[in-house]
C-alpha cells in the first residue's frame, strides 16, 4: 500500500466521490455510500454463477439447472453399466429373486448407496469384484454429483418455503430474497427436514401395504434403509416393492446425509455470528489500531480499519490480503496507490506484449 494510503484509502468505493469544498462550517466526518458489487454475471459461467446464487422464484420444474443433464448422464452411466454387468452375471448372484433386469438395477442401487441388505449377494469373483468397483464409484457418485443436485432442489423448494411463511404479509420479493439469504442454512435444514418426514411416511405406509410388513417392521426397514445400516432381516422382496426401491432408496438416503450437512451449517453459522458480534461490539485497543495499520504511517484508514475487522471475523486470512495487494501492485503501473481507467489500459497492454 502506499504511504498516501490514509488520504486515499484502497476501498475508494466507500468513499463519497463528491469533491469536498474549503467551507469551514462543512462537517469534516467522511461520508460513506454503498459499494457496488462487481459484476458477476459477465464474467462467470453458468455452472459457476448458479452454485451459491439465490434461487429464483422460477417454478421447481421450469428452466433445468446446466447441472441436471450431467446428473442424469452420470446417473444413467452408471446404472446401465451396473445392470448389463450384473445382468451377465445374475446367475452368480444369490439371494432373492424376481425380475433379472430389475434385480440388476435394485443391486446397483443398493450398491452405490451402501444399504447392502443381504438379499441379493455375489458369489463369485467375477461378481465380488464388480460389487467392489461399483461400490466405490456409485459412492463417489452419490458423494459429490448427486448432493449437488439435492442441494439445488433445496434451494428450489427454500424459496417456496419462504412464500408461503410470508404469504399474508406484504412483503416482496426482494424482502424475501434478503431473508433467505440471512437465513439460508437454516431453512435448508427446514426444507430438508420436510423431505426426510415424507419419505419416511411414504416408505412405512408402501411397506405396510405392498411388502405386508406390519407398521414397525415397516417403520423399522425405513429407519435401516435411510441410515444405510440394512441389516438385511427387512427388505423389498416384491416385484413391486423393488421398483419403488429403485427412487425412494437412493432419494431418500441422499436427503438424510444432505440434512446432517444442514444441520452442520446451522451450527458453523451460529458459531459464525456469534464471532462477528464480538468482534463489533469489543472496544477497541492502540494495540489492535497497531496492528490495523497496514501501511505502518501512524493511522488507520477506512480500508485497513475494514480489513482488520473481516480478519478478525475469520472471513479473510492475511494470504487473501497478500494475495489481494500483489494484484493491486499489478495493475497500479504508475505507482500512484491508486487504480484509474489509465492503470488498467497500461496494465492490459503490458500483459498483452508480454
Amino acid at each position: 500500500m502506499a504511504s498516501n494510503g490514509a488520504n486515499q484509502p484502497l476501498l475508494s468505493g466507500l468513499v463519497d466521490p463528491t469533491p469536498q469544498t474549503n467551507n469551514k462550517d462543512a462537517p469534516k466526518r467522511r461520508r460513506f455510500r454503498r459499494c457496488k458489487s462487481a459484476p458477476l454475471a459477465d464474467v462467470l459461467d453458468p455452472e459457476i454463477k448458479g452454485k451459491d446464487s439465490i434461487p429464483s422464484s422460477g417454478s421447481i420444474f421450469g428452466k433445468p439447472h446446466p447441472n441436471f443433464m450431467k446428473v442424469a448422464v452420470y446417473l444413467s452411466m452408471y446404472l446401465g453399466g451396473g445392470t448389463i454387468c450384473f445382468y451377465s452375471v445374475r446367475n452368480q448372484i444369490e439371494g432373492t429373486k424376481t425380475d433379472a433386469i430389475l434385480d440388476s438395477v435394485y443391486f446397483c442401487i443398493v450398491t452405490m448407496t451402501t444399504v447392502g441388505y443381504g438379499d441379493l449377494v455375489p458369489n463369485s469373483v467375477l461378481s465380488k469384484l464388480l460389487a467392489c468397483g461399483f461400490v466405490f464409484s456409485g459412492m463417489g457418485l452419490v458423494g459429490f454429483i448427486l448432493s449437488k443436485f439435492a442441494d439445488y432442489l433445496a434451494e428450489k423448494q427454500e424459496f417456496l418455503l419462504v412464500t408461503a411463511l410470508h404469504k399474508h404479509q406484504n412483503v416482496g420479493t426482494t424482502n424475501i430474497l434478503k431473508d433467505i439469504e440471512s437465513n439460508k442454512a437454516r431453512y435448508k435444514c427446514i426444507v430438508m427436514l420436510i423431505n426426510l418426514v415424507v419419505h419416511i411416511v411414504a416408505g412405512t405406509i408402501f411397506l405396510f401395504v405392498v411388502e405386508k410388513m406390519n407398521l414397525i417392521d415397516a417403520f423399522y426397514c425405513v429407519c435401516s434403509t435411510m441410515t444405510t445400516l440394512g441389516y438385511g432381516d427387512r427388505s423389498f422382496s416384491t416385484t413391486g416393492g423393488r421398483v419403488f426401491a429403485v427412487f425412494w432408496i437412493l432419494t431418500s438416503t441422499v436427503s438424510l446425509g444432505q440434512f446432517f450437512l444442514y444441520v452442520a451449517e446451522v451450527n458453523t453459522e451460529k458459531r459464525q455470528k456469534a464471532l462477528v458480534k464480538w468482534v463489533l461490539t469489543r472496544r477497541m485497543t492502540n494495540v489492535d489500531l497497531e496492528a490495523a495499520d497496514i501501511d505502518d504511517d501512524g493511522v488507520v484508514s477506512a480500508a485497513e480499519f475494514v480489513i482488520y475487522k473481516l480478519k478478525e471475523m475469520g472471513k479473510i486470512s492475511q494470504d487473501d490480503v497478500s494475495q489481494i495487494m500483489e494484484e493491486f501492485e499489478d495493475l497500479d503501473v504508475d505507482q500512484s496507490g491508486t487504480l484509474s481507467p489509465s492503470d488498467i489500459i497500461l496494465a492490459q497492454d503490458s500483459q498483452t506484449k508480454s
